[in-house]
């Protein structure tokens, strides 16, 4: 089968003929047909401090957000069947470890990561466990199938607590307009919230106009507005500040913006991923502040899931999605769709199995 494979230590891949994976009893082979570009994907393209920290496994077929159809179960399968069309959960975890038996499977102990850990699906197949196999709607639009994994991530950020009230009537922003913020935005417009502020940094204009075409109120650029920031959304919200912060930028500066645009006793959500360490005033921004924090990683198994689901039967929640997706392209022409992510050209880049 082709393949895109990282096959040495430094900046980009190759497309390369590889042999297809050979399932085990519990796992099953899909066919791949549509695969996104990822911030992680990007990484282990560019070779940067992170990805040269944590790969371990080269030759790597990296990739890991797909939809596809499965062509062949294990003998121990039960509950996915030839035919069906499916993503997958990327992280696969022991099942046996102490937050797996106490209904905390998406911090696993010995997590491992598709694409990063293991062979992944930057490929024609791509061999997955049974359990993380989830079955999709078979009219779904793969491309959309294909970004349901960082959807949730966005989901998970949005109602760490499963509490729809916690969204509805309430001023929220989003600091960082990557893909995964542009869904949160998407998330919270569809659950009810009354005011969404969001920034960006530099001046991305594409995703910038996709914020407020999700349904961002106030869109605020980093390099134009800085450190009015605050004063901004403060002003915006009366001198209240925000219910609900959702940090998605792994900025240091946006994150001590996001307590202090915070209401006291609001909440704040952390996703975006910080280069160094942060120093950070917590008794000011926290503790006298009253406010409850929650960091987010991954989605939880396989409750987010079920809300992405749920979500993706609402046609304009579909639609918005949809747009996220600026490019489809073929994979054989990834280096373009890693150029359009990098010169910021792009929202989510879809790759659809053109090898040849």
């Amino acid at each position: 089968m082709f393949a895109v494979v990282k096959t040495e230590r430094k900046p980009g891949a190759e497309i390369k003929t590889v042999d297809p994976p050979k399932i085990r009893r519990n796992e099953v082979l899909v066919e791949v047909k549509a695969c996104s570009i990822c911030g992680t994907d990007v990484h282990i393209w560019e070779w940067n401090n992170w990805a040269q920290s944590r790969i371990r496994k080269i030759p790597l077929i990296f990739g890991h957000e797909f939809a596809g159809k499965v062509i062949e179960v294990g003998e121990d399968v039960t509950t996915v069947s030839t035919g069906d069309m499916v993503s997958a959960e990327t992280h696969i975890v022991d099942g046996t470890c102490y937050q797996c038996r106490t209904d905390r499977m998406h911090v696993c102990q010995n997590m491992k990561i598709l694409g990063v850990d293991t062979d992944g699906v930057f490929a024609q197949y791509v061999a997955i466990p049974e359990r993380n196999a989830w079955k999709n709607d078979p009219n779904l639009d793969p491309a959309i199938a294909s970004i349901q994994e960082p959807l949730g991530n966005a989901v998970q950020t949005v109602l760490p607590k499963d509490h729809i009230e916690d969204i509805a009537g309430k001023t929220v922003a989003v600091l960082g307009c990557g893909p995964i913020g542009l869904m949160a935005i998407a998330v919270l417009r569809t659950l009810g919230a009354a005011k969404i502020f969001a920034t960006a940094g530099g001046y991305n204009i594409t995703r910038m106009s996709l914020a407020k075409t999700l349904g961002a109120d106030m869109v605020l650029s980093a390099r134009e507005h800085g450190e009015n920031i605050v004063k901004i959304i403060r002003e915006a919200t009366n001198g209240n500040g925000v219910d609900v912060v959702l940090e998605m930028s792994g900025a240091a500066s946006a994150l001590r913006q996001a307590f202090e645009i915070l209401t006291p006793g609001g909440r704040v959500s952390l996703l975006g991923i910080f280069n160094r360490p942060v120093e950070f005033d917590f008794n000011n921004a926290v503790v006298f502040k009253a406010a409850t924090i929650y960091g987010i990683s991954g989605r939880r198994m396989f409750q987010t899931w079920y809300q992405v689901k749920g979500l993706l039967l609402k046609s304009d929640f579909q639609e918005k999605i949809a747009a996220i997706i600026t490019h489809r392209i073929p994979i054989k022409d990834i280096a373009k769709g890693m150029e359009l992510i990098q010169t910021k050209q792009a929202g989510k880049v879809v790759l659809l199995p053109e090898w040849g």
